[in-house]
């Protein structure tokens, strides 16, 4: 008997073990007794080899103020490992950031209930740019209603490496950089990269649901020339045709010369130009330029309103005037500025070369650059 109960123990024993290896062999969680088991299964790489794929996100440096927050500041890593973000890189007064913005809004009003959250980090261009209520403005206008973070030192773009408005940066729930794209455009890839990432997400945390796999169709562009972005101010404006390229200070008694050249920029009357923008000391002031374009932008502010008469080709503007002229009683097209931000002049429905006038009738308008699109 004494000898036989050593044996028992030892058998005992390894039952126990043996059935403790069985239950951890499976790879199942209970969830409630009158449910399915599930097996919880990551998708997608191990964070072994993302690592030596995909860089870490950064954090957002010394930002200058967070918009949508109610007052809280926003940092990325409060996000990893519970949601994935989508980092925009964008400022106001571009047309390309514009045109991204309703993609985004819909990607954050469809997919912020699964665990996505978008930071708008803005970057300014221009220095009116940096002020807070002009951001929180547009922010209102635009209809965004995910954070907003104000960059105006550069120092979150430079952590990024960042070069281009606008920019996508999406980051997964470990805090990898899995995809980023530059500009407008890839709207498809893009929504189909962050259900992935959201897909991962809910395997890695044991979430239950399903990721709404309907992707907007992007409407196809007609493309066609456009002419280069032009500066007015003196660091950037390398196309002003008849003035002092790259000099800060007044430039008097401006004049158009018979001949116009493509996307040159020339200027009639008494200006001042300042690094970021050229401002018209003299009524009268004209502003002439040839582009090949659909659309005809431009970014202007003045202390007090000014009105300023368009012309396209010599005749009053027709079925291409843009968002922000105004016919008036007498047949003129005009434009009302003060506002700082970005003005719609043209809107065609295919890129052709024509000649924009524009005829200042007070001084004090502040012009910065055209954009075409």
């Amino acid at each position: 008997m004494d000898t036989l109960r050593p044996k028992i123990l030892v058998l005992a024993v390894f039952l126990i073990i043996g059935a403790i290896y069985f239950i951890n062999s499976k790879n199942t969680v209970k969830i409630g007794s009158n449910q399915s088991v599930a097996v919880i299964q990551q998708e997608g790489m191990k964070k072994e080899e993302k690592s030596k794929r995909y860089e870490l996100a950064k954090e957002i440096t010394s930002p200058d103020g967070f918009i949508n927050t109610d007052g809280e500041p926003v940092k990325i890593n409060d996000f990893i490992g519970k949601k994935v973000i989508l980092v925009d890189f964008w400022t106001y007064s571009c047309i390309n950031c514009q045109r991204t913005t309703p993609h985004l809004n819909a990607w954050y009003e469809k997919y912020k209930d699964k665990g996505f959250v978008i930071i708008g980090v803005h970057t300014p261009e221009f220095k009116f740019e940096k002020d807070y209520e002009n951001v929180k403005k547009a922010v209102e206008k635009f209809g965004i209603k995910f954070p907003v973070v104000l960059d105006n030192d550069y120092s979150t773009w430079i952590a990024y490496k960042n070069r281009y408005w606008p920019r996508k940066y999406l980051i997964d729930i470990d805090g990898y950089i899995i995809y980023d794209h530059i500009g407008e455009g890839a709207y498809e890839e893009t929504e189909r990269k962050i259900q992935e990432a959201l897909k991962e997400r809910m395997a890695i945390l044991g979430e239950r649901g399903k990721i709404n796999e309907f992707i907007n169709k992007e409407a196809v562009s007609q493309g066609g020339d456009r002419s280069p972005e032009t500066y007015f101010g003196a660091s950037r404006n390398q196309f002003f045709g008849n003035g002092s390229v790259g000099v800060l200070g007044d430039q008097n008694g401006l004049v158009i010369p018979s001949i116009i050249k493509k996307n040159k920029l020339y200027l009639s009357g008494d200006w001042n130009i300042s690094s970021e923008f050229a401002q018209n000391n003299s009524s009268g002031a004209r502003i002439i330029y040839k582009y090949t374009a659909k659309d005809v932008f431009l970014v202007a502010s003045a202390d007090s309103e000014i009105t300023v008469e368009v012309l396209l080709d010599g005749r009053q503007l027709d079925l291409e005037a843009g968002a922000d002229i105004v016919k008036i009683s007498d047949g003129k097209s005009i434009l009302k500025i003060k506002e700082a931000r970005l003005y719609k002049i043209l809107q065609s429905s295919q890129s052709e070369t024509h000649i924009i006038e524009f005829r200042i009738q007070e001084p004090g308008l502040k012009l910065f650059a055209f954009t075409f699109g």
